[in-house]
């Protein structure tokens, strides 16, 4: 669940909450080359697991399994903070009250829900069909930057709108096991997503936090909004079943999700937009393909088809983006 998001993003399970480029002065680096096949391993096994936990265990509680990564993510965050200079970024980092109210809090709500959403998507869909509907992500990013008019439109961004949008929709069209409620959830998933993002632009706008440093802040807050969720959504039934899931399940599980918050410290400085774009749709094929092996997920051509329009648009978004 914890995983590092571009725009589309998402994948998964625990997205980072902000992107920004990390202080060069105190991060240790990796070639392009080591990291990104590690990154597109944890990204896609985080995917993977999750949805083998939820609908083949049969533990179907996503309010709590949020929770229990984001708790944790913030022990673990603090103790590398406390043992390693992964964190030391932290340090340039003055959260005053007044941020805490008008930043952290309503982005950290954002995210929660975000998180809440998207994982519910995975009792009611399948991991290749969620894939594509996050590509819609950029074009939801898009679209509330324009209403606000934090960003002005033009015909090239205009084009992208409609080739993800197509793209999508052929998607949708060719699925096999369309489901309302799950393909509802994912697009509320989506639309929280994007708001955050916008968020983070506006409000920390020149803030440089990576994903481990804001994941130091933000996972304490959307853990605490997620425990006052949690009797209201799932009760105690999550705590009976733990018994015969098994401690170890869980823990393997949120501990493969905090490994790839520690993997993004080192692939935000790894390559170039356009390359981590580019691992990023190689990630998202692979994770289709195996989700359609593993889990007998069918796709259908036109989903192909429409997914590869979507894909398409998705690079030019991020070409754009990056110019």
């Amino acid at each position: 669940m914890l995983e590092v998001r571009d725009e589309k993003a998402s994948d998964q399970p625990l997205p980072s909450p902000v992107t920004a480029p990390s202080p060069p002065r105190t991060k240790p680096k990796l070639s392009a080359a080591a990291i990104i096949p590690i990154w597109i391993v944890l990204s896609s096994s985080v995917i993977i697991y999750n949805n083998y936990v939820y609908n083949t265990l049969n533990f179907r509680f996503p309010v709590f399994m949020v929770t229990w990564h984001l708790t944790f993510a913030a022990i673990g965050t603090r103790v590398l903070q406390r043992t390693t200079h992964l964190l030391d970024g932290a340090k340039d980092v003055h959260v005053s009250k007044d941020m805490f109210v008008r930043s952290i809090l309503p982005i950290g709500l954002l995210f929660s829900g975000s998180l809440i959403l998207s994982n519910t998507t995975y009792l009611y869909l399948s991991v290749a069909y969620i894939q594509m509907l996050k590509a819609f992500t950029p074009v939801a990013i898009l679209l509330i930057s324009w209403t606000f008019r934090i960003q002005d439109p033009n015909k090239r961004l205009a084009m992208i709108v409609v080739m993800i949008s197509c793209g999508v929709a052929l998607a949708s069209r060719g699925e096999l096991h369309f489901n309302i409620i799950g393909f509802l959830t994912q697009t509320a998933a989506v639309a929280f997503e994007a708001s955050r993002l916008v968020m983070i632009e506006i409000l920390l706008h020149g803030l440089k936090m990576d994903p481990l440093v804001s994941l130091h802040y933000y996972a304490p807050v959307c853990a605490i909004i997620n425990m006052a969720v949690l009797p209201f959504t799932e009760g105690l039934a999550p705590f009976y079943e733990i018994i015969r899931v098994g401690p170890l399940i869980l823990i393997s599980n949120a501990a493969i999700a905090f490994l790839l918050n520690v993997a993004a410290v080192f692939l935000v400085g790894a390559g170039s937009g356009l390359v981590l774009t580019l691992a990023g749709v190689f990630k998202d094929i692979l994770l289709i393909t195996g989700s359609v092996l593993i889990f007998g997920a069918p796709i259908t051509p036109l989903q192909v088809l429409g997914y590869s329009i979507a894909l398409g648009g998705l690079i030019l978004y991020k070409t754009a983006g990056s110019r």
